[in-house]
């Protein structure tokens, strides 16, 4: 046997532990609205209901985090970022 396969199979022996603790993925959805949470309560209600449609349940498969600025437009960043992970 040569060196790097030994290499490579103790490292590998090694990691195997970490790899069956690990935690499925889980997708992030993130809102963001420069308004209050009581004005959107029916809107978000019908899109939990079309992400479980789609087979994705907030807090299984999915997280949503809301953000809300409550009519305080300087809480929210000048350069909001949108990040696409799939």
């Amino acid at each position: 046997m040569r060196r790097r396969d030994f290499i490579k199979i103790v490292i590998g022996s090694a990691m195997s532990p970490l790899a069956v603790q690990a935690q499925p993925a889980t997708s992030v959805v993130g809102f963001l609205s420069n308004a209050s949470p009581d004005l959107y309560v029916t809107r978000l209600n019908a899109f939990r209901q079309g992400l479980k449609e789609a087979g994705y349940v907030d807090g299984q498969n999915v997280a949503i985090e809301y953000r809300w600025a409550e009519g305080h437009n300087d809480r929210l960043p000048a350069r909001p970022t949108l990040y696409i992970v799939g």
